[in-house]
């Protein structure tokens, strides 16, 4: 792969992060059955009150005591396991669901779950996605209103870095909005792409019409100022000519499209009219998101946190922007590194996107991280292409390990109101698997505080790759 491929794989992920606990295995390879369960009475040969004292005190024990099994995976049938997670989640207007893999079936299917619960019993109305804003008005249109074929757009949209979202269980979970909202056409589920990595034709289309419908002295300049900017091949295509692109040359269309933007925020609209303004306005930004993130120098690793820090702001402004125009509660998917309070890796990731959202949100945005003991999932290999690797049991240490042994298999827990006997377990800092687009990855896997990281998690103790369309 060339510097340009590495970095878009690392769009997706922590870059570099990687998984330092059980070398990758082959897919046929199965996965060694869990490690039974520290035996905490078994060290103690004091009495039995003193044996259950000592149980209670180890950090598996005490989240025992405040975690609620899930009954299943899977989005369908009953949905009354999911209430304890509802009270955890309050008034919070955006919740994040994160991912320890970006390609397991588990980890999307708990997500379409939450989201199924999440609308039908707390009103939230939109499903955001590390995808492109333009990507999101496409899928928006489809689910909404119908508007095209979901094979053909998500081939078309989900490519590159992005192929992982290109699944049987998004796609399930595409179909279940759609016919949510074919039953409920006036209070429909709305769907955001908040990523920066491309901005498709019909952002260009959109900015230019209302310049032409509101403000059509701007119009000549606007379309001068784009010349040459709308995407006139498929996403991959676009974005590796791009990059390919003299860094003088990105650096200078970057400077077009910002001043596009302020040209339009040179006069507001009001009334009648500020809704279009508003959207006219979000999608020229978008647009020059895309052009800013690639006018950094991609071929300088010094650039890479500077790059990284850009866009996570950008995801979290994006989906607070759309909290506020439309007043949507939001289910926000994300890699775990993405949606988590505190960065994984700060020398590469100074701030990311769950940090801006609780900057910017407080107690109304809620992080919730996924964590898996043993499994499989897709990623790309060294050699570039898209792999299945399986991965054992959790290490002792790490903190998947000590999350296996809660008593239940699946579980989900609220870390803000843990047991005393937890709370000094979950502010050290441990080993967790973050495994991004790209396995093994180049950089040893992080340690990180749980309570720093997270408000809940979502504990499952084995996934399975997910299922790719394409």
């Amino acid at each position: 792969m060339n510097t340009h491929k590495v970095l878009l794989a690392a769009l997706l992920a922590p870059l570099g992060a990687s998984l330092a606990l059980a070398p990758a295995a082959s897919a046929v390879t199965p996965p060694a059955p869990p490690a039974a369960a520290a035996p905490a009475q078994a060290a103690v040969v004091a009495g039995p009150d003193e044996a259950v004292a000592a149980a209670f005190r180890s950090p598996e024990a005490a989240l025992g005591r405040v975690a609620h099994p899930l009954r299943t995976t899977e989005p369908r049938g009953d949905l009354a396991d999911l209430r304890p997670f509802g009270r955890m989640v309050g008034d919070a207007r955006v919740v994040g669901l994160g991912e320890a893999s970006h390609s397991s079936h588990e980890f999307f299917t708990v997500k379409h779950r939450v989201l199924r619960y999440l609308v039908e019993e707390r009103g939230f109305r939109a499903f955001a996605l590390e995808a492109p804003w333009s990507t999101g008005l496409r899928l928006d249109a489809y689910l909404v209103r119908g508007e095209g074929d979901l094979k053909q757009i998500m081939d078309e949209e989900f490519q590159g870095t992005y192929r992982w979202w290109n699944n049987a269980e998004y796609r399930d979970l595409f179909q279940w909005i759609r016919a949510y909202n074919v039953r409920h056409p006036d209070d429909p589920v709305r769907f955001v792409g908040d990523d920066s990595g491309f901005a498709g034709a019909a952002l260009y289309d959109k900015v230019n019409a209302y310049a032409a419908s509101a403000r059509p002295d701007l119009a000549p300049q606007l379309a001068e100022l784009y010349r040459g900017l709308r995407p006139a091949a498929d996403a991959e295509t676009y974005v590796n000519d791009y990059l390919s692109k003299p860094l003088a040359e990105r650096k200078e269309l970057a400077e077009r499209t910002g001043r596009v933007v302020n040209l339009l925020r040179q006069r507001p609209a009001t009334g009648a009219d500020a809704d279009a303004y508003a959207w006219a306005v979000q999608h020229a930004t978008a647009i020059h998101q895309m052009a800013t993130l690639f006018a950094f120098d991609w071929d300088d690793p010094r650039s890479t946190p500077d790059l990284m820090l850009y866009r996570d702001r950008v995801m979290a402004e994006n989906v607070a922007w759309w909290q506020r125009q439309t007043g949507d509660k939001i289910v926000l998917a994300a890699h775990n590194g993405h949606i988590s309070r505190k960065t994984y890796i700060p020398g590469v990731y100074p701030r990311v996107q769950g940090d801006f959202l609780r900057e910017q949100l407080g107690s109304g945005y809620l992080s919730v991280g996924l964590t898996f003991d043993h499994g499989s999932f897709n990623a790309f290999g060294t050699d570039g292409a898209v792999h299945r690797f399986t991965v054992g049991p959790a290490a002792p240490g790490t903190a998947e390990h000590t999350l296996d042994r809660v008593r239940y298999r699946d579980f989900v827990v609220d870390l803000r109101n843990a047991p005393t006997a937890a709370r000094a377990w979950l502010a050290a800092p441990h080993t967790v698997k973050n495994i991004g687009a790209t396995y093994p990855g180049i950089a040893d896997a992080p340690q990180i505080r749980l309570s720093e990281s997270y408000d809940a998690v979502i504990h499952l103790q084995r996934v399975e790759a997910a299922h790719m369309l394409k």
